[in-house]
């Protein structure tokens, strides 16, 4: 994570970004991408918080059951 790394002038318009990075500021979360400045450019953004972090926790799930199934 490192934050506000990926600016506007990285990313071509109606670009899909996915941004999976976290960082706290003062408290607050925050994504390696400036979503301010880089989502007006983006056909598709994912926000930090709440973008990827709920995908990855089912994928983790279901990985666990489907460890818990090979163990059996």
């Amino acid at each position: 994570g490192c934050n506000h790394l990926v600016t506007n002038e990285y990313v071509k318009n109606n670009a899909v970004v996915v941004d999976v990075g976290i960082s706290r500021i003062n408290g607050k979360l925050t994504g390696d991408v400036d979503y301010d400045s880089v989502s007006p450019k983006c056909s598709y953004i994912t926000p930090v918080p709440g973008g990827v972090g709920p995908m990855t926790v089912a994928m983790l799930l279901e990985n666990t059951y489907e460890a818990y199934k090979l163990q059996k």
